[in-house]
């Protein structure tokens, strides 16, 4: 049986003791966990590592958590969770203004936070323990994100690691209208975000393998 796909989760917090406890909680609950200490090596990792699930702290001691929060939604839309001491309604309607799919105020306690987390990676058609995620069917065509495969009129189609990772993010954003900009950094990085040919070639050669008269 194929191992399932885990969930990277990204936690950006300058609090050695918040990080060890959330890598802890995280990871009991099937996620791996990278960590930063700093907006800078956090935006790094996000750039590099394409995380699944982002927990950001705001009071960084190198910039703002608000300010990374809008860098980082430039190039996806995975979920992000705030985690942080600033209390007033200002700061939280800025953080989810900039991006957030929700703010939880510290201290926490673990069962709400898995809750919230639940909730967010649910909105982006993810889940905690399945790994990759759910199944999709559109017409003949079956996705199991977990299983990494592709069926059309119950046969496979072999898609080369690029197709997969297109279609993957296609599938997670099902009826989202998602710009070519964004698809660009989701499956190639952010240094590939004004190379439009990319995607066109391999959006073509999707259509090709999956669809009947494409």
């Amino acid at each position: 049986m194929a191992k399932a796909h885990k969930l990277l989760a990204l936690v950006i917090d300058d609090e050695a003791a918040i990080r060890e406890l959330l890598r802890t909680t995280l990871q009991a609950e099937g996620l791996e966990v990278i960590e930063a200490a700093s907006a800078r090596e956090g935006a790094t990792l996000a750039a590099n590592r394409k995380a699944d699930l982002f927990l950001i702290d705001l009071g960084l001691g190198d910039g703002d958590g608000v300010d990374l929060i809008r860098q980082i939604r430039t190039w996806t839309h995975r979920p992000i969770l705030v985690l942080s001491a600033r209390t007033q309604e200002q700061q939280k309607v800025e953080a989810l203004d900039a991006g957030a799919d929700d703010y939880v105020s510290k201290p926490f306690g673990v069962s709400e936070l898995h809750a919230r987390i639940r909730v967010a990676l649910r909105h982006h058609g993810l889940s905690l323990h399945s790994g990759a995620g759910s199944t999709l069917s559109m017409g003949a065509v079956h996705i199991d994100l977990a299983r990494r495969s592709v069926l059309r009129d119950g046969v496979a189609v072999r898609l080369t690691a690029t197709e997969w990772r297109l279609l993957e993010v296609l599938a997670r954003h099902a009826g989202r209208l998602l710009t070519p900009r964004l698809l660009l950094r989701e499956v190639w990085g952010p240094g590939h975000s004004e190379q439009g040919h990319y995607l066109r070639i391999y959006v073509r050669q999707l259509r090709r393998k999956l669809e009947a008269d494409p």
